[in-house]
Parts: C-alpha cells; structure tokens; sequence
C-alpha cells in the first residue's frame, strides 16, 4: 500500500506501449461502486472474492503492465496466477514512505484507523513474505523517481 504500483505502473506501460491496468480500479468499474463501499457493504472477504476473479482473468491477458491492489498477495490462488502468468516486480517500500504517500488517501479502508502507521506495519509483516514469495524482482523505492524506477525495471528485466 503506497508503493507506488500505479504510478511505476503507468510508466512502464508507457515505456512498453502495453495498456496499464489496475485490478482494484477494474472491479470499480465493473461493480459500479467504490472500493470502500464494497468494503462497508461486502466485508473484507467479499472484496478479497471479487479481487480473486478479477486477477484471475487479468492474469489471462498478456502484454500488459497490471497493478493489484496490496492484499491481493494473500490469496494462494493470486499468488499462483500472478507468479505463473505474469513477471512480478515487489516494490518494496519502507512503512514510513507508505504513511507518506497514504496519510490523506480516503480511498484505503483498511487505514480508516485512528492509527495507520501500526496498521501499515502489520498488513507489511504479514505480506512482504507472501511478496518476496511470487515476485521475480524485489525493487526498492526509496531513491529515484518513479521513471526512473520503471526503466530500471525494465533494465534488469531485460525487456528493451
């Protein structure tokens, strides 16, 4: 959460002249309703139900950049159909970088708390393994901007 996923996303979509697509913003669409609302209505489970089928089917296409939401990584299933159908980039980001980039984002149920750094340090705590477990690539993003980054992705990914 506060990665970056979208916006390293977007320019190495660019980059690669492949569409860019966001799982959470895919099921927005397709729901009509907001992540948020989903949560409230459907519960965590009900979103996490939703994110399965839709990253299931995304998974499926090929030559596209595509951003899960965060908690994606804790279904098996996600893991598996990210890791075999896909080449996964962990951007991993230091808790304190995430509170940064989240601290004003109303659009992120599960830092609706009266305490979103402890929050973000136990949703890391469970899901950098589950991360380090299906990426390809461990990218830090504490230095440079986010195109940089994306050219550097795609450097040790060899795909230019």
């Amino acid at each position: 959460m506060g990665a970056g996923k979208t916006t390293i996303g977007r320019h190495l979509a660019e980059i690669l002249s492949w569409p860019f697509v966001d799982s959470d913003h895919e099921i927005e669409l397709r729901t009509g309703a907001s992540i948020p609302w989903i949560f409230d209505v459907e519960g965590e489970e009900g979103f996490r139900k939703r994110e399965e089928q839709m990253i299931a089917e995304l998974t499926n296409r090929r030559h596209i950049v595509l951003a899960t939401g965060g908690g994606a990584v804790l279904r098996q299933i996600n893991r598996q159909n990210l890791h075999q159908r896909g080449v996964v980039v962990y951007l991993e980001t230091p808790v304190s970088m995430q509170l940064e980039r989240t601290a004003h984002d109303k659009n992120r149920p599960l830092l609706q708390t009266a305490d979103p750094l402890t929050k973000l340090a136990e949703l890391l705590k469970i899901r950098d393994p589950l991360y380090r477990e299906v990426a390809h690539l461990i990218v830090p993003t504490t230095s440079g901007c986010a195109k940089d980054l994306a050219y550097s992705i795609i450097q040790k990914l060899n795909f230019i």
